[in-house]
């Protein structure tokens, strides 16, 4: 059958045999993230062959390549350790940057994935005809760029849900004349050491990026423009988002985000006096509806109280070394961090429009969005981060795996069954 289709594929495709391709017998996964190795090693405990693509030169390489140093998980290791594989024992509750890459090395070795780096998809497309994906890529060797194809039967789209970061157009940004950073180029605070420096945005990053400016002795001023979730990292000695969990399993949702909210004002105090107002929607249903992630601190919020910390209202425009905001109040800054956020990028690879939106997530909500149609899948845009990742991967693994066994044993029927022909036909 597959051969069959193969055939129809080149009869529609005159120029097929000119470029380089090849056929995958198994699934072509787009990206070597958590996502995607996830994926690869539940395929492989369940003996499916596969191929792994990857436009970098290395595995993760959001957590490699576009971090900043002092980061770690925000969430206890349980909560973040992909399928079959545990973190070590002796890593601490929060893993730092450089442990969790050790352990996706560590993963990637276990279960022998080894993606086909510097390979960047350009598009990929399910020819209706022949029953096959058709995912063509550029592969980089030093100056040299070469295209190449893959032909499979199922896709996994494993690029995350911040695979490109988001540029603000802000007025006069191109006029301000000192440093414009997204946070993903962010490193470490010690550059901007004795600098007046603008961070535009709240959310994770941009508290961790404030709070890690004030610890190299620079000045943040940190732009608030919309309402946000501050919520301690942990309550009276246990993680929240365990507690959180905990709770959910006894509770309904919206009990859990009221008396979340009790014990962020027990441990935090009133934070809106701070400039920090809290949206109307709690923080658990917000994550779940709009995907946007409730502030853990670590530290930020008693550098605002301080003073250390600068919270400021929404820009109005930029001009030669400083910034106008909403409510008049200009400021003189040396430098601007744009914690700005992340967003997919499958829109503009992927040529299909009815399981993913063209915001780039599955159009079906947690947990029906890790299945299309004509064996595509997409693995890590649970909006419920590496937990979330885990859950789609196994899901997609046994669903592949039963198409898998099932199409090599009607092969194998059908090669005994030839076979017997052959025998009968031998003896006239």
């Amino acid at each position: 059958m597959t051969m069959e289709n193969l055939f129809r594929l080149v009869d529609q495709d005159q120029d097929f045999f000119q470029r380089k391709w090849t056929l995958v017998n198994g699934p072509v996964i787009v990206g070597a993230g958590p996502s995607g190795l996830a994926t690869a090693a539940c395929l492989k405990e369940q003996g499916v062959p596969f191929v792994v693509l990857e436009r970098t030169d290395c595995i993760a390489s959001l957590w490699q390549k576009r971090t900043y140093d002092r980061l770690k998980l925000h969430l206890p290791k349980q909560f973040c350790q992909l399928p079959k594989l545990p973190f070590p024992e002796d890593f601490p509750e929060y893993p730092t940057k450089r442990q969790f890459i050790d352990y996706l090395e560590s993963y990637a070795k276990h279960f022998d994935i080894n993606p086909k780096f510097n390979e960047c998809v350009q598009s990929a497309r399910y020819d209706e005809t022949s029953g096959f994906w058709r995912v063509k890529t550029i592969v980089t060797s030093g100056s040299n760029k070469t295209e190449f194809e893959y032909v499979c039967r199922s896709l996994v789209v494993a690029t995350g849900e911040n695979a490109e970061c988001v540029l603000p157009d802000i007025e006069g940004l191109s006029e301000f004349g000192g440093e414009v950073i997204h946070a993903c180029d962010y490193k470490s605070g010690e550059k901007f050491k004795g600098q007046k420096v603008l961070v535009v945005g709240c959310g994770n990053s941009g508290m961790e990026v404030s709070l890690d400016l004030c610890n190299h002795n620079a000045s943040p001023s940190m732009v608030v423009r919309s309402s946000v979730h501050v919520l301690p990292r942990e309550i009276f000695g246990k993680s929240t988002f365990e507690l959180a969990v905990l709770m959910m399993k006894w509770l309904p949702l919206w009990l859990v985000d009221k008396l979340m909210l009790i014990l962020a004002w027990l441990v935090l105090g009133n934070i809106e006096k701070y400039g920090l107002k809290r949206p109307s929607t709690g923080p658990l249903e917000l994550k779940n509806t709009k995907g946007k992630t409730p502030v853990l601190d670590i530290g930020a919020l008693e550098k605002i109280r301080s003073g250390d910390i600068n919270v400021v209202p929404g820009i109005k425009r930029f001009s030669r070394g400083q910034v106008e905001l909403v409510n008049g109040e200009k400021l003189y800054i040396d430098s601007v961090v744009l914690a700005t956020g992340y967003r997919s990028n499958v829109p503009s690879w992927l040529q299909e429009g009815e399981f993913f939106s063209k915001n780039g997530y599955p159009k079906a909500s947690f947990p029906h969005g890790w299945k299309g149609k004509a064996g595509l899948y997409a693995a890590g845009f649970t909006r419920r981060g590496l937990s979330g990742a885990s859950s789609d991967a196994m899901r997609i693994a046994q669903d592949i795996a039963q198409v898998f066994k099932d199409e090599t044993k009607q092969l194998r029927m059908r090669t005994v069954a030839r076979h017997r022909r052959c025998i009968s036909l031998s003896q006239f």
